[in-house]
């Protein structure tokens, strides 16, 4: 079985990152998505809502999909970092293949992560295009890797959780970025409103 290990803040979980899961699984690049929400300790998000509410989201994303699931590994008193969330996920699954799902944004600089020079020679990555990236040019930066690196083709869209954090705040109609299930979930509790 293929699995795909798609980690992120996910502060909030929106319809790109549920339609990349599909994707992924539509066109046979896996058989199966496991989400990991980055922990609220991680250094270089400071806006990230408790660990809890943006876990219970991601389920709300993924009701009813048998061949998707959110993982609480790195939700724990410390960071937890990409590449011991990936050997775990190998260990767990010794059977399967494991692919790390990586934007092209995250992957022009992955190199710089912790251990990320092991997490290029060791794993599989499914790199999803962003409008914003040179896909070609970062590439080519990781030349050596790339008959591990697959580049996923599937339909571009802008969505960002900052740019629907702002929207929520601003109270703007976000019925295009959310499903209806997790926005009620949003106002129900109040979050990302304006202090």
């Amino acid at each position: 079985m293929k699995i795909g290990i798609f980690g992120g803040s996910f502060n909030p979980p929106h319809n790109m990152h549920y339609q990349i899961a599909k994707e992924c699984i539509k066109k046979e690049y896996l058989d199966y998505v496991i989400f990991v929400p980055t922990g609220t300790h991680y250094k270089y998000k400071n806006n990230l809502l408790q660990n809890q509410l943006r876990y219970e989201m991601l389920s709300l994303l993924i009701a009813g999909e048998n061949r998707m699931e959110v993982s609480d590994f790195e939700l724990k008193n410390r960071v937890v970092y990409t590449y011991e969330t990936l050997e775990y996920m190998k260990k767990k699954y010794p059977n399967d293949e494991i692919y790390f799902i990586c934007g092209a944004d995250n992957l022009s600089y992955l190199d710089t992560w912790k251990n990320g020079q092991s997490i290029l020679e060791n794993t599989n990555l499914l790199v999803i295009k962003r409008n914003t990236h040179n896909i070609e040019l970062i590439l080519k930066k990781y030349q050596k890797y790339r008959n591990h690196m697959i580049v996923v083709d599937m339909p571009l869209s802008n969505i960002s959780s900052t740019v629907i954090r702002e929207k929520l705040k601003n109270q703007e109609n976000v019925q295009d970025y959310l499903p209806k299930k997790i926005e009620s979930y949003i106002k129900r509790n109040h979050l990302y409103q304006a202090k």
